[in-house]
């Protein structure tokens, strides 16, 4: 089976099985998997199948995302961590000297992401809720990058707040909004728009949207910089 690279996305391999498209990563703890995903030996590498049903940042890619700012040696603040499935293939990308403060503040999923950190060191856990961002103020770092999946109203506040207070200037985000947490009642194009309206007025430049549907309904991911 042969993995190629995707230009501008590092880290990510494109495969073909049964002639479907499929993404991969390179895993970090060999003959490891983290959610009963396929694992792939190739040219004395071992790849971890990316399921783009389970991962929002999985889908993007596959939609045609044009450039991911994850890198080898990234450090990323995930809000919304749950329990590490997205996580884990940035953990993936980034390697040992990458470093995820993951924040959730579900205490079951937390559960079940310690036990991820416990076996993938680049992984830090925080049981918070990343609408207070003061309140793991001093367990952070300044970051490369945010990564956001929250399901609460004012996604694009929660993201500005926990930039102002740890991101790098110049650094980038990538947002998942969904529309269905925000308002109901709205049209999800509607929402998408006022929500990076938002982002703009408070000097966040989004440089791409892509729809997630059909694998998540009503869901679009923003990447863009911190002006």
């Amino acid at each position: 089976m042969k993995f190629k690279k995707i230009k501008d996305i590092e880290g990510v391999f494109v495969y073909y099985q049964n002639e479907l498209k499929k993404l991969a990563t390179i895993n970090l703890i060999p003959g490891k998997s983290v959610y009963g995903e396929n694992l792939i030996k190739s040219d004395d590498l071992e790849y971890r199948n990316w399921a783009i049903n389970r991962s929002k940042l999985a889908a993007a890619i596959y939609k045609g995302l044009s450039k991911l700012p994850i890198k080898t040696g990234s450090v990323v603040l995930y809000l919304g961590v749950s329990s590490g499935t997205t996580a884990s293939h940035i953990s993936d990308i980034i390697g040992n000297s990458g470093r995820i403060y993951g924040v959730d503040f579900a205490e079951r999923s937390m559960r079940d992401f310690v036990a991820l950190c416990e076996e993938r060191k680049n992984l830090i856990p925080i049981l918070a809720d990343a609408r207070i961002p003061e309140s793991y103020r001093m367990l952070i770092e300044e970051v490369d990058g945010i990564y956001m999946d929250v399901a609460q109203p004012q996604q694009a506040k929660i993201l500005i707040d926990n930039a102002l207070m740890f991101l790098k200037p110049k650094g980038w985000f990538l947002l998942c909004v969904k529309s269905q947490s925000i308002d109901v009642t709205k049209k999800p194009s509607l929402v998408f728009e006022e929500e990076k309206k938002i982002l703009e007025i408070n000097d966040f430049e989004v440089k791409e949207e892509i729809n997630l549907e059909p694998f998540s309904l009503d869901h679009v991911l923003f990447y863009g910089i911190m002006k």
